[in-house]
């Protein structure tokens, strides 16, 4: 609760252009850290438009992902090469 008082505190009037910097702040302090990826369509995929627009819903595919961070974070923890 203290990140969040002193992120608040901290906050002054900002234009619009910054608004969703703060917001992503402001999220962060919330709650659990996360990131956002611009994932492009492989090259020779284009075929595959439909199925590569719906893995963004996919909970099957997000927690492959998931666990792909999990592996690659717990390999470079113990100074692995993935």
């Amino acid at each position: 609760m203290a990140k969040v008082k002193k992120w608040i505190e901290s906050q002054a009037k900002k234009p619009e252009g910054e608004y969703d910097e703060a917001k992503r702040e402001f999220e962060m302090a919330m709650g659990k850290p996360f990131i956002h990826m611009k994932v492009e369509i492989p090259e020779g995929f284009e075929e595959h438009r439909a199925q590569f627009l719906s893995l963004e819903d996919n909970q099957d595919f997000l927690n492959e992902v998931k666990d792909l961070i999990k592996k690659r974070l717990t390999y470079e923890k113990h100074g692995i090469k993935p």
